[in-house]
C-alpha cells in the first residue's frame, strides 16, 4: 500500500519523480507538469494497483518493479527538465537512457579586436563582440590550429608581440616580425585571409600539409614528416566525406541515430557555410531501457548543456519526438534567442538528415563485423549484472611505506581502454580502506560532471567491495562491482608462493575460476592495467617527492623532518600552502622559518 499511497498524496503541481524497486534500487526518474495526472496514468487502480495496459513494454515492464515513489516540487515544467537531466547524470536510473559523450567541443577562434590578431581556441563564449568562430570540431581542432601557424605567417605565440624583438620564428619564416618590424595592417590581414580558408577549405589544408610532408621526407627529416602524417590523419577523422555543399552560406546542427537489436549509434553533423566541417557519433547498448522519444531529449540535452553554444546554429532531426516543444523552449532560454528544431521533409536539408542516417547505418554495420573478443553478456549472465558493461571504470592505488601514496582510476569502453578518461589521485589516507575510501568518493563527487559507469572492478577482496557498496548507497546511487583478490593460503597471498589463483567478490556471491577461464581473464586484464597506471602514478611522485626533499634536505631540514611533515601534510603541496603556524606545530619556528622561505 506504500506505493499507492504515494500515488494517491501527489500534488498537482511540476516535478520529478523518482521510482525503486524493494531493495530500494533506482529504478527510473521522470519529470512531469502535473505529478499527480502523469504518475496516476502509469497505474490503474481497481481491482488493485497494477501497470496500466496501454504502457509500452518497458514501462510497463519498470512500473511492475516498482516499490516506493519519492517526488520533488518544482517552480515550472522546464525547472523539472533540467533537474531530471541532471538527476539521471548522476545516478544513472536502471531505465534511464545515459549518454555519455556530454562534453563540449572546441572551437576555432579569431579576436579582430587585436592589432595583430591571432587564431586560438575556447570552448565557450567569449565576451567580445569583436570574436569570429569556427567550429565546434569533434577531433582535430589542435591539430586545424597547429597546421594554420606551419603554414601562415602569424603571430604565433600570445607573448610573441610583448618582447618587441624579432625570435625564431621570424627566422624561420613562420612569422612577420610585427613585434619589431613596421607590418601594415594589410599585409597581415592577407595572412589572415589565407589562415581563414584553410580553416574553412580542409582539402586545400590537407593538400598543403601533404606536400610539406613529402618535402620532409625528402630532406630526410622523417621525423616532422611523421608528426605531419599523424596530424593529417586525425583532421580527416573530424569530417564525414559528402558531395553536398550549399551555394549559400548556411549553419545546421544535424542529429540522428540508428539502431539494431544489440546497438544503438547516435551521429552528429556540423555544417558550417554551406559545408560540413565536422562530425561525432557514440554507442550505446540496447536494453529494456531503450526509447527513442527519451534517447533524442538526451541528446538534445547533453549536447547543449547548461552553455550558450558560440556558434548557435538551426537543429536538423530525422523524426518528431515526445517533448520536443519543451526542449525547444528550454533551448531559446539557453540561447537567448529563438531555436530551431526541425524535420526536413524535402530538399537539401533532407539530404542532409539521410546523409547522417546512412552514417548511422554504416557505423553499426561496422561495430557488427569488428571482432570483439569480449563476450559481455556472458559476463553479465555470471555476475548477475544489472547492466551489460559497456563502460567500465577500474581503481587501484599504490604507496611505498606511506609516502607518494596515489590512486589511479582506468575506463574501459568499447572493447578498448579510454585512455583519455583516465583519472589519477594524490591520496592524504594512511592505509589502503581509507585510501579506497577517499579515491572512490571523489569519483562519486564527480558523478555530476562525468556520469556513472555500468561498472566498477576494485582491486582489493570483499572488505572493499562493502567499502564501495556503501559509498554508492550513501549517494543514492547504483552501480554493479566486481572486487578481484588474490586468494591467500597462510594470510599470504598465492602470487608469493609462484601462482596466481583470484577470486572474483560480487554482492551476491564470489567466484573461483580456473586461471584459463576467459571470464577471468578478462577482469584480470582490467585489474592489470589499473594497477600499471597506479605504480607508473607513483613512480613519478616518487620521483618528485624525491627531488623535492633532497632541495629541502641543502636547506638544513633532516629526511625525518621531511618525512615528518609529509605524515602530517600529505604532500609538498599542501606543505608548501600551509601557514608558519600549522609547520610549527609538526617542527620547531626555527625549521619552520627555513621551510617557509625555501618556499617564498
Amino acid at each position: 500500500m506504500q506505493l499507492q499511497d504515494s500515488i494517491q498524496q501527489l500534488p498537482q503541481t511540476p516535478g520529478v519523480y523518482q521510482y525503486f524497486d524493494i531493495h530500494n534500487n533506482l529504478l527510473y526518474i521522470g519529470k512531469a507538469k502535473n505529478l499527480s495526472k502523469r504518475v496516476k496514468s502509469y497505474f490503474n487502480f481497481t481491482p488493485e494497483l497494477k501497470p496500466n495496459s496501454n504502457l509500452g513494454i518497458r514501462i510497463s515492464k519498470m512500473i511492475s518493479q516498482a516499490h516506493s515513489l519519492h517526488y520533488i516540487i518544482v517552480n515550472s515544467e522546464h525547472d523539472a527538465l533540467i533537474l531530471e537531466n541532471s538527476l539521471i547524470k548522476q545516478l544513472s536510473p536502471k531505465y534511464n537512457i545515459l549518454l555519455r559523450d556530454d562534453k563540449t567541443y572546441p572551437y576555432i577562434f579569431l579576436d579582430n579586436s587585436q592589432k595583430y590578431p591571432r587564431f586560438d581556441i575556447t570552448r565557450k563564449v567569449l565576451n567580445s563582440q569583436n570574436i569570429s568562430y569556427f567550429g565546434p570540431y569533434s577531433v582535430g581542432a589542435r591539430d586545424i590550429l597547429d597546421s594554420i601557424y606551419e603554414l601562415c605567417k602569424l603571430v604565433q605565440k600570445k607573448s610573441c608581440l610583448t618582447s618587441k624583438k624579432l625570435c625564431l620564428y621570424y627566422q624561420i619564416d613562420k612569422c612577420l616580425g610585427p613585434c619589431e618590424l613596421p607590418i601594415t595592417k594589410e599585409r597581415y590581414q592577407q595572412e589572415l585571409s589565407f589562415a581563414h580558408e584553410l580553416i574553412e577549405n580542409k582539402k586545400k589544408l590537407l593538400k598543403l600539409l601533404d606536400e610539406k610532408m613529402q618535402f620532409y621526407a625528402q630532406e630526410m627529416r622523417f621525423e616532422e614528416a611523421a608528426q605531419l602524417r599523424d596530424r593529417i590523419q586525425r583532421i580527416e577523422k573530424s569530417q564525414i566525406q559528402s558531395d553536398i555543399d550549399f551555394a549559400s552560406v548556411e549553419n545546421y546542427d544535424i542529429f540522428a541515430f540508428a539502431n539494431n537489436d544489440k546497438r544503438a549509434v547516435v551521429v552528429r553533423m556540423f555544417m558550417r557555410h554551406g559545408k560540413i566541417i565536422s562530425s561525432t557519433h557514440n554507442f550505446l547498448q540496447i536494453n529494456e531501457s531503450y526509447d527513442e522519444d527519451e534517447l533524442y531529449q538526451r541528446i538534445l540535452l547533453d549536447f547543449y548543456a547548461a552553455d550558450k553554444p558560440p556558434i548557435i546554429a538551426p537543429i536538423l532531426i530525422h523524426k518528431k519526438f515526445e517533448g520536443i516543444g519543451l526542449i525547444e523552449e528550454h533551448l531559446t532560454t539557453l540561447f537567448g534567442k529563438k531555436a530551431s528544431i526541425k524535420v526536413p521533409q524535402i530538399g537539401e536539408k533532407k539530404q542532409l538528415i539521410e546523409l547522417a542516417l546512412l552514417n548511422a547505418y554504416e557505423l553499426l554495420k561496422q561495430e557488427k563485423n569488428k571482432s570483439n573478443t569480449d563476450n559481455l553478456e556472458v559476463i553479465q549472465e555470471l555476475f548477475s549484472l544489472e547492466k551489460i558493461p559497456s563502460r567500465v571504470e577500474i581503481f587501484d592505488n599504490s604507496h611505498m611505506s606511506g609516502v607518494a601514496t596515489v590512486g589511479a582510476m582506468v575506463v574501459y569502453e568499447n572493447a578498448a581502454f579510454d585512455k583519455k578518461s583516465y583519472r589519477i589521485y594524490h591520496l592524504e589516507a594512511k592505509d589502503e580502506y581509507q585510501q579506497m575510501r577517499e579515491m572512490l568518493t571523489r569519483r562519486v563527487e564527480s558523478f555530476a560532471k562525468n556520469s556513472p559507469p555500468d561498472l566498477w572492478i576494485i582491486d582489493g577482496g570483499s572488505t572493499l567491495l562493502k567499502l564501495a557498496q556503501e559509498i554508492l548507497f550513501s549517494y543514492g546511487v547504483h552501480i554493479d562491482i566486481i572486487a578481484i583478490a588474490k586468494e591467500k593460503v597462510d594470510a599470504k597471498a598465492h602470487r608469493a608462493k609462484g601462482k596466481a589463483n583470484d577470486i572474483l567478490h560480487t554482492k551476491e556471491d564470489f567466484f573461483k575460476l580456473k586461471s584459463s577461464d576467459l571470464r577471468l581473464l578478462w577482469v584480470q586484464k582490467l585489474r592489470d592495467e589499473a594497477h600499471r597506471s597506479a605504480i607508473a602514478f607513483h613512480k613519478k611522485t616518487k620521483l618528485k617527492l624525491d627531488q623535492e626533499s633532497q632541495l629541502l634536505s641543502l636547506h638544513g631540514i633532516s629526511m625525518a623532518k621531511i618525512k615528518k611533515l609529509l605524515n602530517h601534510f600529505g604532500t609538498f603541496e599542501s606543505v608548501k600552502n600551509s601557514s608558519f603556524e600549522e609547520i610549527c606545530s609538526v617542527l620547531n619556528i626555527k625549521d619552520a622559518n627555513v621551510i617557509k622561505k625555501y618556499y617564498k
